[in-house]
């Protein structure tokens, strides 16, 4: 049983339970003063604690996404990583491996939309991840049939699960009653997490003698979508969204890739790669690619890029308050890279935070890509 599956968590709830009810009922034989009854208390609420303990982090993994697998949670993952493209290998950069429905919608594609698992092969970088494209039901309209769509990457935090953006973020089913209020434009949506090299946290970068992450997402990941979708080709054509981790390399995307990504949405993001247990040396000694890599560093020492941002926080509960407004003054100080952004009142680092913010961010994108929203859409 995975660990994501309701069925291991409702056997930790139901195993804390009857220990506890266990412990209760047996206490007044316990009550004796002997080494085998003090033996027997310690262990039976040393038991009902950690199983208590254990369905409660089951029950908030499950919320928020932590851990995709057994793994995962042990560090222990090894597959999706960096792959070696050999000379005889024939499959395309981009492979469908499954086919769902969007949540609320029908089965019939051209009135929901449709959600496709796919497998994505770096042309350049030789990465290798999977990710989830949506496909909104305009496109599956035989009267839209030569319609290209704009597009937009959306990524998890770290570590983060891909299938969080479907199942706990509603990205699908936000997007699709958006266009059906009139309020956003239809869009490809390819939901990912940015961590490409599993177990690694590489913050999208470009790791000298390692993944190269940020081209991943700069190039190869784009090039691949566009070959097998109908995404429009011309500027202003790719946005980026992502929470957390994910909303630093949104950001960072936007700014260094101006030409392919006219605009990126940040939310709750940090801005400037950190270096730790989970990411290693990132930078090898390259001054340049850190600084570069600090996002308020790379506004006050770059020429300012054709670009539109959008950064969120709330005045209680996220770490990344103070530092957003300093980074909104510095981006309005470059009178070409253009900012807006969205500021609760309060609101954690958490799923909840990011479901209020959802919304605005994709009406704000989409209105950022491709012109104006068509009259009626």
């Amino acid at each position: 049983m995975g660990l994501m599956s309701n069925t291991v968590l409702l056997l930790a709830v139901l195993t804390a339970v009857l220990l506890f009810v266990g412990t209760v009922w047996q206490w007044p034989r316990l009550a004796r003063l002997t080494w085998g009854t003090v033996i027997a208390r310690v262990g039976l609420l040393l038991a009902t604690q950690v199983t208590l303990f254990a369905a409660i982090g089951l029950a908030a993994n499950q919320a928020f996404g932590f851990y995709a697998s057994w793994a995962d949670l042990f560090g222990k993952e090894t597959g999706q990583g960096v792959v070696v493209d050999h000379a005889g290998r024939t499959e395309g950069p981009l492979k469908v491996v499954d086919t769902q429905r969007v949540e609320g919608g029908g089965r019939d594609p051209r009135a929901a939309g449709q959600i496709q698992e796919i497998d994505v092969n770096g042309r350049t970088t030789r990465i290798a991840s999977p990710a989830y494209v949506y496909l909104p039901p305009e496109y599956f309209d035989p009267a839209q049939k030569t319609r290209t769509f704009p597009a937009a990457v959306v990524l998890t935090g770290y570590p983060g699960t891909a299938r969080s953006l479907v199942d706990k973020l509603d990205y699908p089913r936000v997007a699709r009653e958006l266009v059906a209020d009139g309020r956003m434009r239809p869009m490809i949506l390819v939901m990912m997490r940015p961590t490409v090299a599993p177990p690694r946290d590489t913050e999208c970068v470009d790791v000298p003698g390692g993944p190269q992450t940020e081209s991943f997402f700069a190039k190869d990941l784009p090039e691949a979508v566009t070959a097998h979708y109908r995404v429009a080709r011309g500027p202003g054509s790719w946005g980026v969204i992502g929470d957390s981790t994910g909303g630093y390399c949104a950001l960072k995307l936007a700014l260094h890739h101006p030409r392919v990504y006219a605009a990126g949405a940040g939310l709750s993001a940090y801005y400037k790669a950190p270096t730790d247990a989970t990411t290693g040396d990132l930078f090898q000694g390259d001054r340049t690619r850190r600084n570069e890599a600090d996002l308020r560093w790379f506004i006050k020492h770059r020429p300012a890029p054709d670009t539109s941002l959008l950064v969120t926080s709330s005045k209680v509960g996220e770490s990344n308050y103070k530092a957003t407004l300093k980074f909104i003054d510095e981006v309005k100080a470059t009178n070409r890279t253009r900012i807006s952004s969205i500021i609760l009142e309060s609101g954690g680092h958490n799923f909840n935070t990011w479901r209020r913010e959802i919304p605005p961010t994709l009406e704000w994108i989409s209105g950022r890509l491709g012109g104006p929203i068509p009259d009626g859409v």
